[in-house]
């Protein structure tokens, strides 16, 4: 009987499965990000909105977590208390945070084009505390560092110019044309929306250094804790009571925790299950089988289908200097991503060879020994002459 392939489903490669999946995965990242601006389009809380996100992750992945880690989970300690909740602090209050305050002065689109830049950043962070290594006498350890300078000078160029409008949805006669302003300035005051584009790029900015910073700081907890559902888990319960403490401060108002349509509660319900819940998972599918390199590859890809989406429901404008900042971010992460890879490649072809070279000298070793011993049974128990002056007497 022939061999089945247990990972093919429906007769489909698992190959192919992983291309559908990261793609679906895009396009829910995607809608996320069109998503939680027309939430605060509609005037819902910069903080109540992450506290309702939150508290729906939590409850997809708690009982997850609860079943399927009970061998892999350690005892909890105050230890690891404190290290979930800075976890927290980091990639759960302050990356949600500065990612609604930046979308809010910006667009969806700029928003995911300056996430592209979070391998970059991570890389620099990790290389600083010394986590990663870098050979800058190699071709992998150069293109990391041209990618890093190319997704900062790239961050640079849309946080300082917005430059003219290359294309928006204008209605003219009924009909939607492009458009080619001469608006060249540099941004630094707010526009007549009340936004500041340059202090929502500098949120984003933050918000990208606060997840490199949590991707960074998560690898030496999951050293000790290696539980990544639980670790998931307690870092968005204290996420939620952060956000919570938050809002006792800032957001006073029992209205603002009410719903006040069927589009808030979509919103809320769409980034709870959709973008924490089922991204989730299928993100983590997707590094077990295809890697973590193969999974960020398809960044860039979420960037366009924004434009596209916040294009057509929410009339949003390209503008040059976010067009050629995307590019020069996109361009410097395929480069860490190119960099990594051969770095692996090149590993890998080290460790193959320094165990090719211990068979050989295990084998070697083994080989003399036997040599040695066969030699050994050869021989006389006592020298010649001792034999013959024996026979001679």
């Amino acid at each position: 009987m022939a061999d089945v392939d247990t990972r093919e489903i429906c007769g489909v490669p698992e190959k192919v499965q992983l291309h559908v999946a990261m793609l679906a995965l895009q396009f829910g990242y995607a809608g996320f990000h069109v998503v939680s601006r027309l939430a605060l389009n509609m005037g819902i809380s910069k903080v109540v909105f992450p506290v309702y996100r939150n508290i729906i992750a939590l409850i997809l992945l708690v009982p997850f977590a609860y079943f399927l880690e009970k061998k892999d989970r350690p005892q909890l300690t105050l230890s690891f208390v404190v290290q979930f909740f800075l976890l927290a602090l980091c990639g759960i209050t302050a990356n949600q945070g500065f990612y609604l305050l930046g979308l809010d002065n910006t667009s969806p689109t700029f928003a995911s084009a300056i996430q592209n830049s979070v391998p970059a950043i991570t890389f620099a962070m990790a290389a600083a505390l010394r986590i990663e290594k870098v050979r800058i006498d190699r071709k992998d350890g150069i293109a990391k560092i041209l990618g890093t300078l190319a997704c900062v000078a790239g961050a640079s160029v849309i946080t300082l110019y917005k430059g003219p409008t290359i294309f928006g949805p204008s209605t003219l006669n009924g009909t939607v044309t492009s458009s080619f302003s001469q608006d060249t300035t540099l941004l630094w005051v707010n526009d007549s929306n009340g936004k500041n584009w340059t202090l929502g790029c500098l949120y984003l900015i933050g918000h990208c250094l606060s997840w490199s910073g949590w991707l960074v700081l998560q690898a030496p907890v999951l050293k000790k804790y290696p539980a990544r559902l639980s670790v998931t888990s307690y870092t968005c319960f204290f996420g939620v009571i952060q956000f919570l403490i938050i809002a006792a401060f800032i957001e006073r108002d029992a209205d603002a925790w009410a719903f006040h349509s069927g589009s808030e509660v979509f919103t809320i319900l769409y980034a709870g299950f959709i973008a924490s819940g089922v991204a989730f998972a299928v993100q983590i599918w997707c590094i077990d089988r295809g890697g973590p390199v193969f999974v960020a590859v398809y960044q860039p890809v979420q960037t366009l289908v924004v434009a596209i989406m916040a294009s057509l429901t929410l009339g949003e404008k390209f503008y040059l200097g976010g067009i050629i900042g995307a590019v020069m971010i996109i361009i410097g992460l395929y480069l860490v991503l190119w960099g990594k890879s051969k770095e692996r490649a090149f590993a890998a072809k080290e460790a193959a060879a320094l165990a090719s070279s211990t068979c050989e000298h295990e084998g070697h070793r083994q080989s003399s020994a036997a040599s040695f011993k066969a030699s050994s049974l050869n021989q006389p128990l006592l020298p010649s002459s001792t034999t013959e002056n024996k026979t001679n007497a």
